[in-house]
């Protein structure tokens, strides 16, 4: 199958895309690396009738690092994550887990604001970015705004962003001595996670004083296991802890059930996969 018709665009610069944006409102998409919206095109799921391409936006390219946070460009794609030093010595996690995204194809196109922005179920960037306590910067004709990650991803497919936005930045603010894991049960065609959790825990001369968790793959979408994170202060790996913890995190989540894993098998890999996340966070 084709998609239906549509204009397609490539600004000069960043104040030109917001413009068109704004004059075509919902019947406009933002091209990034294209690797989930051109496939929904094709099948006719989305048929936007304009394309803005903002992959040469270089407002929306790079990484830059101070004393407190890191802040990544939109467009910066998931190869410059994974291979960006200055980055990993700061935020392992981050190269970790993009290291991880499909296959190198995919990791060379695709960017992280279009992964956030698309908000797949599945997708391994929006657990990263709530574990992390991230911040998403967004920009429309109108002005910029920041979103707390927690408060960006609120439904399957289903974003804080309204029409005319596209995000522009994420900050992450930096956590000396903190221990981050990333683990994720891999769906061996797609590389999305099945399930998949991120741990960040706040360590103190090898004594755990709290963190977060955030699971993906799991529910309609990704969420941060907030009645498990209180356990983490003091935790210390233990059996009876840990059955705690596992027990907290997945309490009020809904499993997805599809042919990949039903709700039983999904609820399984869940605590499999954040118990295991949180022996590679942990001090040895």
């Amino acid at each position: 199958m084709i998609s239906t018709a549509f204009d397609y665009e490539r600004p000069a610069n960043l104040t030109d895309a917001l413009a068109l944006l704004s004059l075509r409102g919902e019947s406009a998409r933002v091209l990034a690396g294209g690797h989930s919206l051109l496939p929904m095109m094709k099948l006719r799921f989305a048929s936007p009738e304009l394309l803005v391409d903002v992959n040469e936006l270089t407002e929306l390219h790079g990484v830059t690092i101070d004393e407190t946070e890191a802040v990544i460009g939109a467009a910066t794609t998931h190869a410059m994550l994974e291979h960006n030093g200055a980055l990993a010595a700061v935020l392992p996690l981050i190269a970790s887990v993009a290291h991880q995204i499909a296959d190198p194809t995919v990791r060379n196109r695709g960017t992280l604001g279009g992964s956030l922005a698309h908000a797949d179920p599945s997708a391994d960037w929006p657990a990263v970015m709530l574990a992390l306590g991230a911040s998403i910067e967004v920009a429309s004709a109108a002005g910029r705004r920041s979103i707390a990650a927690e408060e960006f991803f609120v439904g399957l497919f289903e974003t804080a962003l309204v029409p005319g936005e596209i995000i522009v930045a994420v900050r992450i603010p930096l956590q000396p001595g903190a221990r981050m894991a990333y683990r994720k049960f891999r769906h061996p065609a797609s590389g999305y996670a099945v399930v998949a959790a991120a741990v960040v825990l706040d360590i103190d001369a090898g004594h755990c004083r709290g963190g977060r968790i955030a699971v993906t793959g799991f529910a309609d979408h990704v969420f941060l296991a907030s009645k498990a994170e209180p356990l983490l202060r003091d935790y210390a790996g233990r059996e009876d802890e840990t059955v705690r913890l596992l027990d907290a995190a997945f309490a009020d989540a809904v499993p997805l059930e599809d042919r990949f894993a039903d709700a039983e098998y999904r609820v399984q890999l869940g605590r499999t996969m954040l118990r295991r996340a949180l022996a590679d966070a942990l001090p040895a």
